[in-house]
């Protein structure tokens, strides 16, 4: 991406590389997001051409406190999970995942992963039960995974679109990891005793 001041400049001006190169940049991984979230992809895909239309519509307001593609990340995050609230307006979105109740997050199930083959964790079928376990992940716990691992955000760049603080960022990748841990925990026990039977 050009400097960030020259892009809002041109944006501005509507220059149509720019849009382009905007939309070429960031829209992939807010579908990504979206679709982590949501678990629907038509909804994803109107999640993400909402948040470039907010963009566009504030593009003379916007002030630069942030980088666009933070903004972009916050209002793509933001409107998944007031689509999460809407399919579910009698059940609380935002579990209590930030207190010191550690031991309700430690996994029950705990697999030594170490003597399976590269290859096991590398396949398809593993992608896919992986993917099965990010999507039961409680909401607040899977944005927070897919921001940092996934789309590669650092930890202070996911409190911004979050507005969170970096502890409580932290927090939730931990407890993130191990939910996912104890998910995946059957699963590559099974092919670890397959391999150590063959």
């Amino acid at each position: 991406m050009p400097d960030e001041s020259h892009l809002i400049d041109a944006l501005r001006r509507q220059e149509p590389q720019a849009f382009s190169q905007l939309f070429e940049t960031y829209s992939d991984k807010l579908f990504r997001v979206a679709v982590g979230l949501l678990q629907d992809e038509d909804e994803a895909e109107g999640v993400v051409q909402d948040a470039f239309l907010r963009l566009f519509e504030k593009l003379d307001r916007f002030e630069g406190r942030s980088q666009v593609g933070t903004w972009l990340y916050r209002v793509t995050t933001n409107a998944s999970i007031d689509r999460l609230r809407q399919r579910r307006v009698n059940q609380p979105l935002a579990e209590e995942i930030d207190g010191d109740d550690e031991a309700s997050f430690m996994p029950a199930i705990l697999t030594d992963w170490t003597l399976a083959p590269e290859t096991v964790f590398a396949s398809t079928e593993a992608q896919l039960e992986l993917d099965r376990c990010i999507a039961g992940l409680p909401e607040a716990l899977r944005v927070t995974f897919i921001l940092r691992e996934i789309e590669g955000l650092s930890t202070a760049e996911t409190a911004e679109v979050l507005n969170l603080k970096q502890s409580a960022v932290k927090v939730r990748l931990h407890r993130a990891r191990l939910a996912l841990r104890e998910g995946l925990s059957s699963y590559f026990g099974e092919l670890v005793s397959r391999v150590e039977e063959n």
